[in-house]
Order: structure tokens, then C-alpha cells, then sequence
């Protein structure tokens, strides 16, 4: 087993529900983790010279398409040497925060970490936070842009080809908002189930990772 990585986006810090479900995933972890936040220290969104420089010689390549090469090997490097992943991606106005976005778009390059990859195959989980309600019955469902759509990039063979599982701590803002005041105990019971199948998760992919 080489690490896990641990891939945070949300703005939030300690009050993040998504990294606090993240927590019960690592205290089951028993091996090396490598952590990049990204709402502390995030990566540049994809630029010309970044996807141009995929496809010229590095011996031709411009000041910024060498700069660009660089973050791109940096962070694909770390991503290819993991043995699993955990991504806490909260939901942010219907989608995924920009800077976890910027990350994906750097680090997908067809041949290299897309079609093919090494990573194919790899346990990853995803934690994703939301406010509300967004599952069948909900005046929301259909409007969660977060957990499909990462989970067809992350998931999809074309692209990353990793065996998702998703953990969704949903209604958070019934403990804020008075208007939401009766869903809290939904809240709860989501959340309790939440940290729970996250600690289940760790164990189970921790054990898979290292018969690896």
C-alpha cells in the first residue's frame, strides 16, 4: 500500500460537515495519508498553456507551457501514486467548488491518468454535504450537479475509472436555519448514518488496500 489521498474543497475549515465525516473516515485509516486542501492552497485553473503544453515537445515548450507541465506532472504524480482516494466535495450552489474543479481539469490527461489509467480500478469516496434535500420526494431532486457528475468523471471508464462510493450528509442547514427547524432530526439521522458508513468504508477499502 502506498497512501491515501485526501483531496479537500470546502471553504469551511473544522466547520465543514463534509471534512468532519471525512475525520470518521481517517481514524479508520491505518496507513500514510497525503493531504491537499484546496480552499487553502488552491491549484490554477487549467489554462491555454496548460492543455497545449500536454501536446508539444517539452523541448519546444514556452516559459508558461513549462510552468504549466510542471503543476500538471506535480499533480498527477500524486495522484497516480496513490492506492485509494477520499474527495470531501461539498455541494456549493448546485455544483462542486470551483477550486476542486480547477484540480480535476489539471490533472485528467488522456493516456496519462484517463483511458488506461494505472488508477483504473482504485477505491475512492466521495463525501458530499449539502445543505438540503436533493433525493426523490424532495422539492430539490434533480437538481444536485455534484454527486452525478463527479461520479461519472470519477467513475466513468473513459475518464478516471475509479469504484466510487458516495457518502451524502444532507439537510446540514436545519441546524442553522429556524425556517428548517423540523427537518433537524432528519438531519441528524443522516448525519449519524454518515459518519457511519464512512468508518465502515475505511476499514473495508484500508484491509482491500493492503492485500493490494
Amino acid at each position: 500500500m502506498s497512501y491515501l489521498l485526501h483531496i479537500d474543497s470546502s471553504s469551511l475549515g473544522e466547520a465543514s460537515v463534509s471534512r468532519q465525516v471525512a475525520e470518521s473516515f481517517l481514524h479508520g485509516w491505518t496507513g500514510k495519508v497525503v493531504h491537499r486542501d484546496l480552499a487553502a492552497d488552491p491549484v490554477p485553473h487549467l489554462s491555454a498553456a496548460g492543455i497545449t503544453a500536454r501536446d508539444t515537445d517539452p523541448a519546444q515548450h514556452t516559459e508558461q507551457q513549462a510552468a504549466a507541465s510542471e503543476l500538471q506532472d506535480e499533480l498527477i504524480d500524486e495522484y497516480l501514486g496513490a492506492s485509494a482516494y477520499l474527495f470531501t466535495v461539498p455541494m456549493y450552489n448546485l455544483t462542486m467548488p470551483s477550486v476542486f474543479k480547477a484540480w480535476l481539469d489539471q490533472i485528467i490527461v488522456v493516456g496519462r491518468t484517463a483511458k488506461s489509467s494505472p488508477a483504473a480500478g482504485r477505491s475512492a469516496v466521495l463525501i458530499s454535504a449539502r445543505g438540503g434535500g436533493y433525493g426523490p420526494g424532495a422539492p430539490n431532486h434533480g437538481f444536485d450537479f455534484v454527486v452525478p457528475t463527479l461520479e461519472a468523471v470519477l467513475g466513468r471508464e473513459e475518464l478516471l475509472g475509479l469504484d466510487v462510493s458516495t457518502v451524502i450528509p444532507e439537510l446540514t442547514m436545519a441546524d442553522h436555519v429556524s425556517a428548517m427547524a423540523e427537518l433537524k432530526p432528519l438531519y441528524e439521522t443522516s448525519l449519524a448514518n454518515a459518519h457511519h458508513r464512512a468508518r465502515d468504508l475505511s476499514v473495508i477499502i484500508a484491509s482491500d488496500a493492503m492485500a493490494a
